[in-house]
């Protein structure tokens, strides 16, 4: 079982940006797809980015497009989502996880998740 570890959340305005990361400390995250998928209060979990294990291929939901980037460096361990031109709607909790399909669409492998990192887009 992934145990992997969110960080990179924060308080931010609209307009404004974060950068979150999920490592791993017993696991070596090349050998997986990964992606990155958030809760707002009240909803589903939805996915928002992912990628694969090489990072070639890449799947962002509309809702993100030209506003978020998944990325991966596989030398640190790492996976990263840069949040860009943040909105109030994309106030939630931000989860990563094992992906076993990239595209058409996020596919959870397993049920491996983290604890989240908490993004907050307020006036």
């Amino acid at each position: 079982q992934l145990q992997l570890v969110e960080s990179g959340g924060g308080l931010v305005q609209p307009g404004g940006s974060l950068r979150l990361s999920c490592t791993a400390s017993s696991v070596t995250l090349a050998n997986y797809g990964m992606g990155w998928f958030r809760q707002a209060p009240g909803k589903e979990r939805e996915g928002v980015a992912c990628i694969t294990t090489t990072g070639s291929v890449t799947n962002h939901v509309d809702s993100v497009k030209g506003r978020f980037t998944i990325s991966r460096d596989n030398a640190k361990n790492t996976v990263y989502l840069q949040l860009n031109s943040l909105k109030p709607e994309d106030t939630a909790i931000y989860y990563c996880a094992a992906v076993s399909i990239v595209r058409p669409k996020c596919v959870v492998a397993g049920n491996s998740w983290g604890q989240g990192t908490q993004v907050t887009v307020v006036s």
